[in-house]
C-alpha cells in the first residue's frame, strides 16, 4: 500500500473523524458529509475504524493523528503520521490488506475507488495523478482540457 496516499486522504477527514463521540458524532458526520460527500466519508470512517485501534493503543501514533486533526495541511505533522502509520502498517499485513480494500471499492455511486481532482491554472505548471495499467504520458498539456 502506497502509504502517503493513505495519508493524502486521512489528513483531511481526521479533524471529524477524532471529534465523534456524542453529540459531536452528528455534527461532524453531517459536516464531513457535507465537505468531503457521502462516499468519501464513509470510506474515511471504514478506514479509520480500522486504524484506531492500533493508533490509540500507541501514544507517539496517537499524538501524531490528533496534531494532523489540529492543522490537517501541516506537511511537517503529515510525515510525522506517516512514520506512524508504516511502523503500525509494516507490523499487520492483515490491516494493510483490510484498508487496501476499502480504499480501492467502488463507492456506492459507483464511481472508482480513489480519485483525483484537480485545476490547473497557468502555463506549463505540473500536474498530479494516479496511473494503473496504463501509459504515463510526460509534456506540457495545452489548451482547455477536460476530461470525464
Amino acid at each position: 500500500m502506497e502509504i502517503n496516499t493513505l495519508i493524502a486522504f486521512l489528513s483531511p477527514f481526521l479533524p471529524f473523524l477524532l471529534r465523534l463521540g456524542g453529540k459531536a458524532a452528528e455534527t461532524a458526520t453531517e459536516s464531513a458529509t457535507k465537505k468531503f460527500g457521502a462516499a468519501s466519508w464513509a470510506k474515511a470512517q471504514a478506514v479509520w475504524a480500522k486504524l484506531r485501534p492500533k493508533v490509540e493503543a500507541k501514544e507517539s501514533a496517537q499524538e501524531a493523528a490528533l496534531d494532523v486533526a489540529n492543522a490537517p495541511e501541516d506537511e511537517d505533522l503529515q510525515v510525522a503520521l506517516k512514520v506512524q502509520l508504516k511502523k503500525l502498517l509494516d507490523q499487520d499485513e492483515a490491516l494493510v490488506n483490510a484498508i487496501v480494500q476499502i480504499l480501492q471499492a467502488d463507492g456506492s455511486d459507483g464511481t472508482p475507488g480513489i480519485q483525483i481532482v484537480q485545476n490547473v491554472i497557468g502555463d506549463d505548471n505540473p500536474v498530479i495523478g494516479q496511473v494503473t495499467g496504463g501509459q504515463i504520458v510526460f509534456g506540457a498539456v495545452k489548451g482547455n482540457v477536460t476530461h470525464g
